[in-house]
């Protein structure tokens, strides 16, 4: 009877399986590509390829955007941001964009990165104009809060919620629980359920704290992450410097079938690097996807303006993609493992690489930038839900504990099993939820536009930015955070200043 049960259940999940691997193919395979790097292209030419031209002075927004007293800073959401973007994808990610796409692939995910970025900037600049304050006086916003109040389309913001609380919530930090787990106990043996136990205690200890300690914690972890993974690729450029021009070369070559890459016996065609690259690009930076957005609406910009934002979240687009995923890229492909016939794959080939070029001590290296990299995943994931649980309640706490509760429990359960038709659930949410949101940026992109216009026209005639929604007939009838007592108190908050 056990064994007939057995069966009918392994029947039901391979079913479940085969059918929610269709719907991620059409999503995810087809129709979420083209249009992420559709609308990747057209506000690329609609802001007159802002990311380049302002390059350096997103930079200098970043810097100015120093902790406040008050609400969060621009810098601290940057590092939230970054803390969800920078997790295993940016290793494991990369080292399967190489394996299935060859070295072309790297070629594409920077060119899907430098699209991303415009972007990304749109709709960091609507979750600011739409951005609305909490019971706390916290802000809050994202997708959700603009298709409501700048569409009228509450239903969009609510299916738009409730597949980021399903993916960003629950199963993305299951995920990110059985990642580290599982790396710990193969480098040190440590019991999964132990583990597991700490990391909830952590995870506790930061997710009841709210928003800000949730930034507090991610501007102290995500610089330690980055400096110490990119550290590490330096040394293994500085080792193979001699061979980092042919390199450079073969990934040029290979994006566009110039060159037959071949590695471990395996030659790769434009095509296959396109695909992987594009795809693999699109999961890391997350450009168009509306979760960032989430997070990037409780910033206190500075300057005072909703682009000032939009600057900000472009520049983590650079720095999650065309910085560290170049920088795992350069440690595999130097390394010379991929010619190898019995290269790794995921997560196994970078390992292969830095032992190759480092030594065996790396094992625990890797085990400890997983350890912070998907720890910081877990609290910043939690933030975006949050912010939608919020946004179903009204922008009241009701049911916040509940949630906070239900989150560690799937931390826990990630922790020590395994259920692969739950994460792909979670790719189905998640495509669902970018789709929405594309939907509504090109819809409001015409704002966000004249939005960023007014920024920069500000910007040109010597003036520091600072936001008049009077000037803004769609924003005329909006209950949003930008009115003028609140720009007062965002300016002192800030203290008016702003290094150019």
């Amino acid at each position: 009877m056990t064994s007939t049960n057995g069966n009918i259940l392994g029947s039901i999940n391979d079913t479940l399986m085969a059918i929610i691997g269709s719907i991620n193919g059409i999503l995810w395979g087809q129709l979420l590509v083209y249009l992420l790097v559709g609308v990747g292209i057209y506000f690329s030419v609609r802001l007159g390829f802002i990311q380049i031209r302002q390059f350096r002075h997103s930079i200098d927004v970043l810097k100015s955007g120093r902790e406040i007293e008050n609400g969060i800073s621009s810098y601290q959401v940057f590092c939230t941001s970054m803390a969800a973007r920078v997790g295993t994808g940016n290793m494991a990610g990369v080292a399967v964009a190489l394996t299935i796409g060859g070295p072309g692939a790297i070629f594409w995910m920077w060119l899907i990165a430098i699209f991303g970025m415009a972007t990304a900037f749109i709709e960091s600049t609507l979750a600011q104009v739409y951005k609305v304050k909490d019971v706390d006086g916290q802000y809050r916003g994202g997708p959700a809060y603009y298709m409501e109040q700048g569409l009228g389309k509450r239903w969009m913001g609510t299916l738009f919620s409730i597949c980021l609380i399903i993916a960003f919530g629950f199963v993305f930090n299951a995920v990110q629980a059985n990642t580290i787990t599982d790396a710990l106990h193969h480098s040190f043996g440590w019991d999964e359920t132990t583990q597991g136990i700490v990391i909830v205690i952590f995870t506790a200890f930061f997710i009841m704290g709210g928003l800000r300690r949730v930034a507090t914690a991610s501007t102290k972890i995500v610089p330690i992450m980055a400096v110490g993974y990119l550290a590490i690729a330096l040394v293994i450029v500085a080792m193979n410097i001699t061979e980092l021009p042919a390199v450079l070369a073969l990934i040029v070559k290979s994006a566009f079938g110039w060159h037959e890459a071949v590695a471990g016996g395996v030659a790769f065609t434009a095509s296959q690097a396109m695909q992987s690259g594009i795809a693999r690009g699109l999961f890391s930076n997350e450009a168009g996807m509306g979760s960032a957005a989430n997070v990037a609406a409780s910033a206190t910009p500075n300057p005072n303006h909703p682009a000032s934002q939009g600057f900000v979240q472009m520049l983590g687009v650079f720095v999650d993609t065309i910085v560290i995923c170049t920088a795992s890229a350069a440690m595999i492909m130097l390394s010379g493992v991929m010619n190898s016939p019995d290269a790794a794959t995921g997560i196994g080939l970078l390992q292969q690489a830095l032992s190759n070029q480092l030594g065996d001590w790396t094992t625990y290296f890797i085990a400890s930038a997983i350890l912070l990299f998907c720890f910081s995943s877990i609290i910043a994931n939690y933030t975006y839900a949050e912010t939608n649980i919020m946004f179903l309640n009204g922008n009241t706490k009701k049911g916040l504990l509940l949630f906070r509760l239900c989150v560690l429990g799937m931390v826990m359960f990630g922790a020590v099993a395994s259920l692969p038709v739950v994460w792909s659930l979670a790719d189905v949410s998640m495509g669902l939820m970018a789709l929405v949101n594309i939907v509504a940026l090109i819809f409001l992109s015409g704002l966000a536009i004249k939005v960023i216009k007014d920024y920069e026209e500000q910007l040109k005639a010597g003036k520091t930015p600072e936001f008049d929604r009077s000037k803004f007939k769609e924003l005329k009838d909006i209950e949003g955070a930008w009115h003028p007592d609140t720009i007062a108190e965002a300016r002192e908050a800030n203290g008016n200043t702003f290094n150019k």
